[in-house]
């Protein structure tokens, strides 16, 4: 029903239930024994993934320049800044935070299309080292973290995603879920905690039309305001009581296709940091299927770069519509647009077998767009198209459909629903360990990495997470 004066749609599933209270329980109920083995082993996992980038991404210049901002601001010794020393705990966690986002390599999740380690670790790493809290104090943070962002990104998903950054905006509520459960704070505070979360959650996509930096500040800013908002209520600051489900709530705001009930099923059962997908490519989520079904193909039939060349007519790629408008870039004249182009990644992917760091170096770009000629040619013979079938499967699923014509006239086909690194298809320990040592060994040394993973391998003996990490990285 539309209500004539406010133009408001009533979604009655929000309307009858209290929703940030019944979240705000929630989360208050779990504690550490809470959690199945698994559920620590898979968090451990996911902080592994977050720091190796949050540790390589540390020097790269919009991290450099967001350290001497935050450098400007006053000092503090709180919480330690990957490369650039300590801040208080709120600009070290959005430092942290910008820095674990730049390489694209940082993790994702399917259905709330979120990357939860840059906003959600950051700000629980800042807020544990400040309050000397326990490894288990700071797992149990990121569990709870993980847990409030996903299961609100569900609900409001794929609406939200049209205009609005996932972890620019849902995060902001992990962040703050996770500060709050470090900080104790109790319900009626994490209910205010949630409304200052919300009402300052943000993120818009227009960043995409111009490759510009203001997608590394989406994580770094919620993480921010995560501990903002719960510093404010740990003082008595009130915030919106019903900020996910209100009349001008967050929900309303920020989605047209809503589902409350996503929020709390299977809360304490079925724990989203399990469901979490590790990137194997550093680009865009919405690439990876698609490049996953290249080096298939490349490898099965073990091609050249020269044998793709003289072989291949037409490449033609089937996705969904809102990872389209995304990665929709023809010719990216830029490592940023690159990284959001799928035509881009899947020609670098048959051509040269992997795509990682070195296939968005600059000089592969210029104003004109890539420099190569042998990509520019393969890029100019590629098509990429909506499928409206595939697109009514996302985001449970991530599918496409990928054709290779051959100038002989053979077409060769690839179907994938899901990349490499999502439950579906998952990587070991091993492998994560060994992306975590590709991005952090040429830049730190053997030893930083030995010594990160040994922290990560024993999180939950830890007594205190001050010093896990301050030696890592240093200034």
């Amino acid at each position: 029903m539309k209500d004539e004066k406010s133009g408001i749609v009533d979604r009655p599933l929000f309307a009858s239930e209290l929703v940030t209270q019944r979240l705000a329980e929630a989360l208050a109920t779990v504690s550490y024994s809470n959690l199945p083995a698994q559920v620590v082993m898979d968090t451990k996992r996911a902080v592994l993934d977050w720091l190796g980038s949050a540790l390589a991404g540390a020097t790269e210049p919009p991290a450099r320049m967001a350290q001497r901002v935050v450098a400007s601001m006053g000092k503090s010794t709180e919480a330690t800044i990957f490369a650039a020393g300590r801040s208080s705990a709120a600009l070290a966690a959005m430092t942290n935070g910008i820095a674990s986002h730049i390489l694209e390599f940082d993790d994702v999740h399917k259905e709330s299309t979120l990357h939860g380690g840059a906003p959600i670790i950051s700000a629980a790493l800042a807020v544990a080292e400040r309050e000397h809290a326990d490894g288990r104090s700071f797992i149990l943070a990121v569990v709870l973290g993980y847990e409030a962002a996903l299961r609100i990104g569900e609900a409001v998903n794929p609406s939200h995603y049209h205009f609005w950054h996932p972890t620019g905006t849902v995060a902001t509520f992990g962040a703050a879920a996770a500060a709050g459960s470090l900080m104790k704070l109790n319900s009626e505070q994490t209910v205010n905690a949630l409304g200052s979360a919300g009402t300052q959650a943000a993120g818009l996509w227009e960043f995409n039309s111009n490759g510009a930096m203001s997608k590394h500040l989406h994580p770094g800013k919620a993480a921010f305001n995560g501990i903002l908002a719960v510093d404010l209520a740990r003082v008595g600051f009130t915030a919106a009581s019903r900020i996910l489900e209100g009349e001008r709530g967050f929900v309303r705001a920020m989605s047209t296709s809503e589902d409350a009930s996503q929020i709390f099923r299977g809360f304490g059962t079925e724990w989203k940091i399990s469901e979490n997908c590790y990137k194997l490519h550093s680009c865009c989520g919405h690439t990876h299927t698609a490049i996953d079904s290249a080096l298939d193909l490349r490898a099965e039939r073990n091609w050249s770069a020269r044998d793709v060349l003289e072989q291949v007519e037409h490449l033609r790629i089937e996705t969904y519509g809102p990872g389209f408008q995304i990665v929709k870039e023809p010719n990216p004249r830029s490592p940023y647009e690159a990284k959001f182009s799928i035509a881009y990644c899947l020609v670098i992917a048959l051509l040269e077998g992997v795509v990682g760091l070195e296939q968005f170096r600059q000089e592969r770009f210029d104003q004109n767009g890539v420099r190569d000629a042998d990509i520019s040619a393969l890029l100019r013979r590629t098509e990429v198209t909506v499928n409206e079938e595939l697109t009514a499967r996302y985001p449970a699923a991530w599918p496409v459909r990928l054709a290779i014509t051959l100038k002989d006239g053979v077409v060769l086909r690839a179907t994938s629903d899901y990349p490499r690194g999502n439950p579906e298809k998952p990587v070991s320990d091993a492998e994560l360990e060994k992306k975590f040592s590709s991005l952090v060994e040429p830049k730190l040394g053997s030893q930083a990495v030995a010594r990160a993973q040994d922290v990560v391998r024993s999180l939950e003996s830890r007594l205190d997470m001050a010093d896990a990490f301050s030696d890592v990285s240093p200034a």
